[in-house]
């Protein structure tokens, strides 16, 4: 690989470790993924295999089900941006900072708003639904549906409707 290549894969690295370490939540791959492509940083198969890259070097930690995959800093990646950070130059930052800041509320809110399904043992399909808030479970929700095609729809809906969802249990509780 030439230089330029390497140094290219390097800054893309950075951008990726930056990205996670200026926030106190995951961020998606497709939040990272987005902010790349369209600042014009690089392509999509090449910011997929960095990052597949410093996952493997554990840079990163994984977290997937099934709509999403996240990822968080792990101590590793931190030591490694404290060492090469400065390789950022301060427009890159300037622009990741003004685009976190810019779009906080709804990385968070992506990131704290969880759903899965999967086929359990009496061949129904359990859809679990999550709510977290700084780290803290609000609502834990486990639903037993009879086929495939209704959890994934379920999964798909409680993004949008999970709030309203919420509101209506404490309401109804008390």
């Amino acid at each position: 690989m030439e230089k330029m290549a390497i140094e290219s894969i390097t800054l893309y690295k950075l951008i990726v470790l930056y990205m996670l370490d200026r926030v106190d939540f995951p961020l998606s791959n497709a939040t990272i993924t987005g902010f790349i492509l369209e600042s014009g940083y690089t392509d999509f198969a090449t910011i997929q295999q960095v990052i597949g890259i410093i996952q493997d070097d554990g840079l990163i930690d994984v977290e997937s089900n099934r709509s999403n995959t996240s990822y968080t800093l792990t101590e590793c990646g931190a030591e490694m941006l404290q060492y090469f950070g400065n390789k950022i130059s301060d427009d890159i930052k300037n622009e990741i900072n003004s685009y976190l800041k810019k779009n906080k509320y709804e990385l968070k809110q992506a990131a704290n708003v969880i759903s899965e399904y999967y086929k359990n043992t009496s061949g129904e399909y359990s859809v679990h639904c999550c709510i977290t808030e700084n780290n803290v479970t609000l609502i834990d929700l486990t639903l037993s549906v009879p086929d495939e095609k209704l959890a994934d729809d379920m999964c798909g809906k409680w993004k949008d409707k999970s709030q309203d969802i919420y509101d209506f249990v404490i309401k109804s509780l008390m």
